[in-house]
């Protein structure tokens, strides 16, 4: 059921930031400030813009996410319990050796997840392929593709993002959470990153600048880029590494530790009082 109230959509995505920290709290390892970052972009495609069905994970029409990015599977797994893909209660044995859910997607044991990730940089080249895949036999799909900041550096980026415009993949949406922080320090000073949306526009995207914590923006976002024809889109969203955990937001030592229990308590009273004020 898609969601349209603001409010609503705000709270879809604190409770996805609690999942996050519960997961990676409870296995005492994972990367909460990618995940972190990238809450408020997943709440509103999987509760406002994706055409998926909980009930249905394996619909053959269904819109498709590739969460690039595997090492912050939390935020992944945390949106799909949210929307009911599997119980919350699951989200206590991440990374557990029994559990499931794993420290990287699974589309193999996790329903709802569509492309197993980790490996930076294959994540969308494997959304190029269902894209196309979409436009060869016309189910109409569309695939969103969340890569990092981080993981720009690898070249298969670039090589897909070069078959994407030749194939004229207007069914594919890449959302690049543009956080500026990566495991060794600011990406601009790890790889002298500047100009992105030159240079995604130099590869025949169509390219959009968004805060991608409003979310009437990204909304506003999505819906331009359905109706985007004949090249694919990337939405550069500007995010805050760790955000909505105050002693988390911009510091990149939050790439991949837990939280203690001190800082687990902190971070979800934080979360409840902003749930508060919804």
């Amino acid at each position: 059921m898609k969601i349209t109230n603001i409010d609503a959509l705000k709270m879809k995505a604190n409770n996805v930031r609690k999942g996050i920290i519960e997961a990676v709290y409870s296995a005492k390892s994972g990367h909460p400030g990618g995940s972190l970052s990238c809450a408020d972009i997943l709440a509103v495609l999987y509760f406002n813009q994706m055409n998926v069905n909980e009930k249905k994970p394996d619909d053959i029409n269904r819109d498709r996410l590739v969460l690039s990015k595997g090492h912050c599977s939390p935020a992944l797994y945390s949106v799909l319990a949210e929307k009911g893909y599997f119980d919350k209660e699951n989200l206590k044995s991440f990374r557990n050796i029994n559990s499931f859910l794993q420290g990287h997607p699974d589309m193999v044991k996790v329903p709802g997840v569509d492309m197993t990730t980790g490996s930076l940089g294959q994540g969308l080249s494997a959304s190029v392929g269902m894209a196309l895949a979409s436009k060869m036999n016309g189910a109409g799909c569309r695939v969103y593709c969340i890569i990092g900041d981080g993981e720009i550096d690898e070249g298969q980026i670039w090589e897909a993002c070069m078959m994407a415009y030749k194939y004229h993949l207007d069914n594919l949406c890449v959302i690049l959470d543009y956080n500026h922080l990566q495991i060794d320090g600011r990406v601009e000073d790890v790889s002298g990153l500047d100009n992105v949306e030159g240079k995604f526009k130099s590869f025949g995207f169509s390219v959009l600048q968004v805060d991608g914590h409003n979310i009437n923006s990204l909304i506003d976002c999505f819906n331009t880029a359905k109706q985007t024809k004949g090249v694919p889109t990337m939405i550069i969203a500007n995010t805050i590494k760790g955000k909505g955990i105050s002693y988390m937001e911009g510091k990149a030592d939050w790439h991949g530790k837990a939280p203690n229990e001190e800082e687990y308590n902190k971070a979800m009273t934080e979360l409840d009082t902003l749930e508060f004020n919804q």
